[in-house]
């Protein structure tokens, strides 16, 4: 660049050993790009036989990837998204099966008790995710239109405790005061709003017991 030319950018390259002219370099081939602070960013390369072996290596996997996929090369990445695409829609439907499973299967449904007059349906779910709960809780209000759920999750170690009210009894019942005092037994704590309250905990083998503490706070 001119000597004494403005530009709104840096244009220093340094690649840590200086060369005599760029032809020296050969062959270069940016790996990485990262930001290392503000404005500033750090790109890493390769020069010369480092290179060429770097994208060697490189067509070698798409080359796998094309032979196990049976496709030409140019169709892998859109092949991969495809599969991916296809991965996402699958984990959705197998998270959708569980949940059904789990509250009695998609033909019944979670059985409803009565408890100091109130209707309140209440389980311990084994390998349901805690973050689908409140989904479930508040599938399973809608068709009590007036009760408490109360969902114990155990999974890959852990338990999840939620608790949904119905708006129409959020005066007598609070969810995050309900949802505390079965996180109690599994070692956890929690919170959230009068109709809908989660908590954690990592005593999997107290799961029963934190229901149990749920509906003693009912009665």
């Amino acid at each position: 660049m001119p000597d004494g030319e403005d530009h709104p950018y840096s244009v220093e390259l340094c690649g840590g050993t200086h060369v005599t002219r760029t032809g020296d370099i050969g062959l270069f081939k940016i790996t990485s790009e990262s930001a290392v602070a503000s404005g500033i960013r750090r790109i890493e390369a390769v020069t010369g036989e480092a290179a060429r072996t770097y994208l060697e290596t490189q067509a070698g996997f798409a080359k796998s990837a094309a032979d196990a996929l049976k496709i030409k090369i140019s169709d892998v990445p859109m092949r991969m998204l495809s599969l991916a695409k296809e991965k996402r829609e699958l984990e959705k439907e197998v998270s959708k099966l569980k949940k059904k499973l789990a509250i009695g299967g998609s033909g019944g449904g979670a059985s409803v008790e009565e408890i100091n007059g109130v209707k309140f349906i209440g389980l311990v779910l084994e390998g349901v995710s805690g973050k689908d709960l409140r989904t479930m809780i508040e599938e399973q209000k809608q068709k009590l239109g007036s009760g408490i759920v109360a969902f114990v999750a155990v999974d890959d170690g852990k338990v999840a405790v939620a608790v949904g009210v119905t708006p129409d009894l959020t005066k007598d019942y609070n969810a995050a005061t309900l949802v505390n005092l079965g996180a109690e037994q599994v070692g956890g704590r929690g919170g959230g709003r009068p109709d809908m309250a989660q908590a954690g905990g990592s005593k999997v083998e107290n799961a029963d017991a934190a229901l149990a503490a749920i509906k003693a706070g009912i009665s």
